[in-house]
């Protein structure tokens, strides 16, 4: 399957801090990829580099084959952006700024625009600076859909809208890139919206890629495992990539591990572990498995 955004090798500081080392993904045609990691992973700092605001250290992104520093007009013209903290024109109505950006694409499709309003409720004579922050959000989200582009670069794409109004939008914005063979790179802090959405995941640790994988292979194969141990129980050393964050609290043990069941049970076995119980797990609790709680 063809590759509209590829990255290779990034590595990118802030003054002497590092954020990631040499990191590479691919998202095929078609495919929702979201970005998953905690707060100064680098998921913004990857936002701003496919949307060429920022320049890595190093490495390249191409999307729809072209290097981004050096893209022209027309194949920027493919990709929509919504970025964190946007500006728009709040003293215009929503109908007032469909028909300004009409102006400039060519292939606009404003019945896109004015559907997702409607399933907002937001009547075109309102004004945007009378709009909540989410609403705000989701007109911008609206321009960029009538944009018609094949690619699109979200980033907390979700910020400030309520759960009722999430979940209306995240089947909405799936139902649409399906529909449409869109392409999709998103990032969002709320991962139960994530797991109704993606397609595929990565999950970012400070400096190096985690996971990257089809969301179903990951909660398919991740399990958590407990059990009660005793007063004093030391935690067995785990071999890194077989058992992630394991911890005793108040007496009960916990790790994650994507390792087949019966190979995880005997390794926990042989470590002094007891009777265990075995569960799986959403998209939310494995991502807090693999990165830790804190």
């Amino acid at each position: 399957m063809e590759s509209v955004i590829s990255c290779r090798n990034l590595t990118h500081y802030y003054g002497k801090r590092l954020i990631y080392q040499n990191l590479s993904f691919e998202v095929p045609q078609g495919r929702i990829l979201g970005l998953l990691g905690k707060n100064g992973t680098g998921k913004t700092t990857t936002i701003n580099i496919l949307s060429g605001f920022l320049q890595p250290h190093s490495g390249e992104c191409r999307i729809l084959g072209q290097t981004i520093g050096r893209m022209d007009p027309l194949t920027r013209r493919r990709i929509g952006l919504l970025i964190e903290g946007h500006v728009q024109y709040q003293f215009m109505t929503i109908e007032q700024i469909e028909r300004f950006y009409s102006s400039f694409y060519p292939a606009w499709r404003r019945e896109a625009y004015y559907e997702l309003m409607s399933r907002l409720a937001v009547a075109p004579h309102q004004r945007i600076s009378r709009m909540s922050c989410g609403q705000r959000s989701q007109v911008a989200l609206g321009l960029i859909l009538a944009q018609d582009p094949e690619v699109l670069v979200l980033d907390d794409f979700s910020l400030g809208l309520d759960p009722g109004y999430r979940r209306l939008f995240v089947d909405y914005l799936r139902e649409y890139a399906k529909a449409e063979n869109k392409t999709v790179f998103l990032t969002s802090h709320i991962i139960q919206d994530m797991e109704r959405l993606i397609d595929d995941c990565i999950i970012l640790d400070y400096g190096r890629i985690l996971i990257q994988t089809p969301v179903d292979t990951l909660l398919g194969s991740i399990r958590r495992y407990t059990a009660a141990v005793s007063e004093g129980f030391r935690l067995p050393d785990t071999e890194e990539g077989r058992f992630y964050h394991p911890s005793v609290i108040r007496n009960r043990f916990e790790t994650f591990s994507m390792l087949p069941q019966a190979e995880a049970e005997a390794a926990l076995h042989q470590a002094g572990i007891g009777e265990l119980q075995v569960e799986r797990v959403n998209l939310e609790d494995a991502f807090i498995g693999l990165t830790g709680k804190y």
